[in-house]
């Protein structure tokens, strides 16, 4: 395609999105269009360039700027503020899996789950968090006998083709705190490897596996319900009464994580006659692991039917003892 061409796309792009950072943009549209650039950063350069906003030699060509008033007025520096925008996930059937911590997964409650949902509608599957448990990349005591993280990755990806075989359909992989292990595992390891496209870890598990990386701790909307994996509170997300009510109390809205490894649910009607309902889902990884052998978890999974609208249906399930309750 000729560059005028591609210019002239991406100026198109910015005008739908006019108050979106550049970083957020270029991701955007690179997502959509991976063939005009070569990556995320190219995107991102060319936007620069269509403010005004890139350097003195770069701006000699007024011809490339863009009509529309510039996004930073006063030539700001360059910010490097994080972008936390919620990642939209389009379907109406999502099933939640959470905490499978492979390669210390449940097979036993992986295969009740199966069971159950194989012969229902699911368009969409969540992995939400901790899918992966990386145990070797642990600042903690490790244990020398664990699979290291090459064999994990492994059977990550032999439980993905599972999976596909079962529902062919879309998967999303969010990144939970077992996950960021890598990240600082590098960071204080190798952190000259950092930024390196390849020596991501979006880009090592999808390698391995076709599905959509979620990081960054965005939060999930699926129609007007939120989805998180837990973690990305400060301190958590504890209650003496149950964690779905600490998740209310702190996040205020519809909404469910994983993460604590227990099924619980916690609904509050307010003065104007609206419910906010919120809910835990169980692990479906071991219960009882070296580290806390005694605990309060429990085995469970998610179906969430969400409507045109945005309203939607959560069916939160527990497994005990290999059967569904």
């Amino acid at each position: 395609m000729q560059e005028l061409e591609k210019t002239k796309q991406l100026r198109e792009f910015i005008k739908l999105y006019p108050n979106y950072p550049n970083k957020k943009l270029a991701r955007m549209f690179y997502a959509e269009n991976p063939l005009l650039y070569t990556n995320e950063e190219g995107v991102r350069s060319m936007i620069r360039k269509l403010l005004g906003q890139s350097g003195k030699e770069m701006q000699k060509d007024k011809s490339l700027y863009m009509d529309a008033k510039p996004l930073n007025p006063y030539n700001l520096p360059e910010s490097f503020e994080c972008d936390y925008s919620p990642f939209e996930l389009k379907c109406n059937n999502l099933l939640v899996l959470s905490d499978v911590h492979i390669p210390y997964h449940s097979i036993s409650a992986l295969s009740t789950c199966f069971d159950y949902v194989s012969g229902r509608k699911v368009d969409a599957i969540l992995l939400n968090g901790d899918t992966i448990d990386c145990h070797m990349l642990s600042r903690f005591v490790r244990d020398p006998k664990a699979r290291n993280f090459g064999e994990e990755l492994d059977a990550f990806a032999e439980f993905f083709v599972i999976l596909k075989k079962i529902w062919d359909v879309p998967i999303y992989f969010k990144l939970g705190n077992h996950e960021e292990r890598y990240n600082h595992f590098l960071w204080m390891k190798a952190n000259e490897l950092t930024g390196v496209a390849e020596f991501s870890l979006e880009a090592i598990i999808k390698k391995r596996a076709n599905v959509e990386v979620i990081s960054d701790k965005r939060i999930i909307k699926a129609g007007n319900l939120n989805i998180l994996h837990g973690h990305e509170f400060q301190g958590g997300v504890f209650s003496p009464v149950n964690i779905a009510r600490g998740l209310f109390l702190k996040a205020k809205v519809n909404a469910m994580q994983g993460h604590n490894h227990q099924t619980s649910e916690h609904s509050e009607r307010d003065l104007e006659g609206k419910i906010t309902t919120t809910w835990s889902v169980g692990c479906l990884s071991e219960l009882h692991p070296a580290y806390m052998p005694i605990n309060k978890w429990n085995h469970g999974f998610s179906i969430v039917e969400i409507a045109d609208d945005g309203s939607f249906e959560v069916q939160n399930k527990r497994i005990h003892q290999g059967k569904l309750l």
